[in-house]
Order: C-alpha cells, then structure tokens, then sequence
C-alpha cells in the first residue's frame, strides 16, 4: 500500500490548518483543466484533501469522484458537501470511466518506485484522450519534511519521461513556488496529459 502513516498522521492532526491555508488560496491550472473537459463530464480528484477544489468540480456542472487516504481529510471534505471517499493510490481502478483526473500535489507522497504504477492505473482509468492534470514538487530524491511527511520531488525532465513511458502525451506545464504547511517556500510544477 502507497499511503505513508507517518504523512497520513500528520495530515490527520493537521486537517483544520490545512483546509484553511488552502481555502483561500488560487489554484493554479484548475480553470484551463476545467476548460478544457467536456460539459458534465466525470473526473477524479486524486487526494482531495478537504475537498476545496472537488466542490468547485462539482459547482461548475461535474460530475466528481473525490478520494484521499486521510479519514479527517475525507470527513472535512464530506463537511464541504462534496461526497468524498477513503481511497489510496493503490485503489485507482476502472478502465474508461473518467474525463479527467486531477491529482495536484498527491501523487508526491507516493514512492518513486510506485509512481510509473499509479500513472499507468491513471491511465486506464481515463477515457481515451481524457486529461490528467498532475502538480509536484521540483527536486532530487525522497525524503521527510519538517512535518514527517513523505515526498518523492522530481525534474521536469524526469517527470515528463514517466509520464511519456505511461502512455501520456504530456502538454501544457507551469512551474511556481508557493509556502506549504511547514512554513518553506518551495518550487513545483504541474503538467497537463493526455492519456
């Protein structure tokens, strides 16, 4: 099983902080994701966390399946009023069932080695020419944050050859910084694919 208990516990103790950092923070590439979907079509929120951006999904006419490993995250999101599930990496199944899949700083906590196996249950998991929209963060290695949470951080590089060997034709990229929950500025990237 993906999920690290040492990230899933400090998510779980972290729950109310975390829904409010990102509360009000922008979501980069949510509009253009959105945008570039089909009118009601049905996506997966990969890692929902309190399930902000499920809630704007199912706003604007969609029809989501929203999952994270963490039961507070789930239950904050549930509290959202989106219909959120316990679910990890290792439970991606199904084969053509969704328009897009929008996994934006979840799959970093999966180990390296696990990665290409996800993507590839990903990609199954969409409708032909379906889009996934994946977030990282850049850098070398795994490793613990200051909170004990499991990262893996990738190139872009890296990042697009796994998604190119998956089966995805990666598109659009954006690469930022942002300040997360232990307090560093840290830089990231998100692709566009289309499986």
């Amino acid at each position: 099983m993906s999920a690290d208990r040492e990230t899933l516990t400090v998510y779980e103790d972290q729950v109310q902080a975390y829904a409010e950092r990102v509360a009000n923070d922008a979501v980069p590439g949510l509009e253009a994701f959105l945008d570039m979907l089909p009118a009601g079509g049905r996506l997966l929120d990969l890692g929902c966390g309190p399930g902000h951006v499920a809630r704007v999904m199912i706003e604007a006419g969609f029809g989501v399946d929203a999952t994270d490993a963490s039961p507070a995250m789930v239950a904050a999101a549930r509290d959202a009023g989106v219909p959120a599930r316990v679910a990890t990496f290792d439970e991606i199944a199904g084969e053509d069932v969704y328009d897009g899949v929008w996994a934006n700083f979840s799959l970093l906590h999966a180990p390296r080695a696990a990665f290409p196996f996800h993507l590839m249950a990903i990609h199954r998991a969409l409708k032909p020419g379906g889009l996934l929209h994946i977030g990282m963060k850049l850098g070398d290695g795994e490793g613990r944050d200051r909170l004990g949470r499991f990262y893996t951080y990738y190139t872009e590089d890296d990042l697009v050859r796994h998604l190119t060997m998956t089966g995805f034709t990666p598109g659009a990229t954006f690469r930022g910084s942002g300040i997360g929950l232990e307090g560093t500025r840290q830089p990231w990237i998100w692709v566009q694919a289309h499986g």
